[in-house]
């Protein structure tokens, strides 16, 4: 683990030093890019759970990154930085697209399924959809956490890094998550 997080480091430090020069900027963005879309979009992919939209979010968290890495201070690990924006922005996709969402009242995750199995990408089995469904229902920062602890297997200690917020409060929203889950499962 610990020649990973130096192999990334020094990743890093090569991808930021080619992005402070104006020569070479370009192929520090393309190198930034090749590291870290696929987690990028992983991370996307958890949140907006559609393949087409994932690209679409994906694509913009990049210009954002295009348009202010300058602007990154290294008071963090790379990687936090683009998650975040990542995050972001699978917010603000979500916040417009439940705006504009045209699905009945009395049936608001209909879209959702409807969305899911008409996803090409999508090879889960009707578990995976019902999951999907209920963690559609949960405020983005409770599927936030879930989707690090769960299906990412992240350590608290490194959400808390990675948030910015205390060990605490992410236990208490991922408890909150479980049990959100739980009574969608059941029906309650």
């Amino acid at each position: 683990m610990e020649a990973i997080s130096m192999n990334q480091q020094h990743q890093d430090d090569e991808i930021l030093a080619l992005l402070a020069d104006s020569v070479t900027y370009e192929k520090g963005f393309r190198l930034l890019v090749t590291t870290y879309s696929e987690r990028m979009y992983w991370q996307i992919r958890k949140m907006v759970l559609s393949h087409d939209d994932a690209d679409d979010v994906l694509q913009n968290a990049f210009v954002k990154v295009y348009k202010s890495i300058k602007n990154f201070k290294g008071n963090s690990k790379l990687y936090t930085w683009l998650h975040r924006i990542a995050i972001n922005e699978s917010i603000t996709f979500l916040n417009k697209k439940k705006k504009q969402m045209t699905a009945s009242i009395d049936h608001p995750d209909l879209g959702l399924a409807n969305q899911l199995k008409a996803d090409r990408y999508f090879d889960g089995n009707e578990a995976e959809v019902i999951l999907q469904k209920a963690l559609y229902t949960l405020p983005d920062k409770q599927r936030e956490v879930f989707n690090l602890r769960y299906y990412d297997e992240m350590s608290y200690k490194d959400m808390s890094a990675l948030l910015g917020t205390s060990i605490g409060a992410l236990k208490a929203s991922y408890h909150h998550a479980l049990k959100k889950i739980e009574s969608y499962i059941k029906g309650d």
